[in-house]
């Protein structure tokens, strides 16, 4: 109920307002306000076919009317203001605030992003790297309490973020990749394996996902890449390799009159599509960037964690207010049958 104990004298409880704020608990109470016009017309029509009349001879000048007459209505008004509150508080009034928790086991997923200096061939708008960063931060939004991480390799590979649920912090290293932060040139897809599964050692989720993203060849590190997604699968790691661009003849800069210039490019799968099969995930391949978006959003319906729901219920009921209203009129109603507004003759 509310704070002050004569909260309940306030008229705010009959503005449309309120009323329509209300959850009614047992709504057909309300046909009983129907019958409260229809119970005094029957009462009405009784009275006027079996009252005793008694006929008496007036001049017209002898009948006058007196404004004072029409509170002869005021008992039956009072009367039916509190049934029609009675049955306002048998539709039981409440006021319910729902609260829901959402909560899930959760999936750690590691981002693992190829920057090397390739990555830059413009077949992707702008060019590949950018359109992988913008992919990414939309799979992040999509997510739910899954923790996040993020390693980028070319002749090196770095942890740029542990597994996060934090996705603001996540976005702002995602929108800070560029080709500046690996010095040594080339493509290590073993290393970025190893550091990716180094930063799953911690771990205790029971999905754990790693999606490896590049557009070349292993052409560095000490480490085999298939000898590292051995080591990844061996901690429950389920990998997911993306291939990234065209083939044949791809934009790569300009030249010397601002020109497209053009390369060829070549890649090799078969590396891609090993680690892929080795840790049980799939292999992708990419030309455009809706084809990227169509992968991620693939991946993110196939690692989708179950999400739960707790509902509580705080429910108040606000027909009391009402009951002591239907009192008050019924009290008005009883001390008004004791004085002139009532016809005698009539009730």
């Amino acid at each position: 109920m509310e704070s002050s104990s004569l909260d309940w004298l306030s008229t705010r409880w009959f503005t449309q307002e309120r009323l329509e704020s209300f959850d009614w608990a047992n709504t057909l109470w309300f046909y009983g306000l129907i019958l409260i016009p229809v119970l005094f017309l029957i009462r009405w029509l009784i009275a006027y076919q079996f009252r005793q009349k008694l006929p008496i001879a007036l001049q017209e000048k002898d009948l006058r009317s007196d404004f004072l007459s029409v509170l002869r209505f005021v008992p039956a008004l009072f009367f039916s203001l509190a049934v029609a509150l009675i049955f306002v508080a048998l539709a039981r009034p409440q006021s319910t605030n729902e609260q829901v928790e959402q909560w899930s086991e959760g999936i750690d997923i590691m981002l693992t992003i190829d920057i090397s200096e390739s990555m830059g061939i413009e077949d992707f708008r702008p060019n590949r790297l950018e359109a992988a960063k913008d992919v990414a931060r939309n799979f992040v939004a999509g997510r739910f309490q899954d923790r996040i991480g993020l390693v980028v390799f070319s002749g090196d590979a770095y942890s740029r973020s542990p597994l996060t649920s934090d996705y603001d912090l996540l976005n702002t290293y995602i929108n800070d990749i560029s080709f500046d932060l690996i010095e040594s040139r080339g493509t290590a897809i073993g290393s970025a394996l190893a550091v990716a599964t180094n930063r799953f050692r911690e771990s205790d989720a029971k999905s754990k996902v790693m999606i490896l993203l590049s557009d070349g060849d292993n052409t560095a590190g000490n480490i085999d890449p298939l000898t590292a997604a051995k080591l990844a699968y061996a901690h429950n790691i389920k990998i997911y390799t993306i291939a990234i661009g065209k083939e044949g003849r791809v934009p790569y800069g300009k030249d010397f009159f601002g020109r497209p210039r053009y390369v060829e490019n070549t890649l090799d799968e078969t590396t891609l599509r090993e680690i892929a099969k080795i840790g049980e995930g799939n292999f992708y391949r990419v030309s455009n960037k809706s084809a990227l978006e169509e992968v991620f959003s693939e991946i993110d319906q196939l690692e989708k964690a179950e999400i739960k729901e707790t509902r509580y219920k705080d429910t108040t009921d606000y027909y009391v207010v009402y009951l002591r209203w239907a009192v008050v009129f019924l009290l008005l109603w009883l001390l008004t049958k004791v004085t002139f507004m009532s016809n005698i003759l009539v009730d």
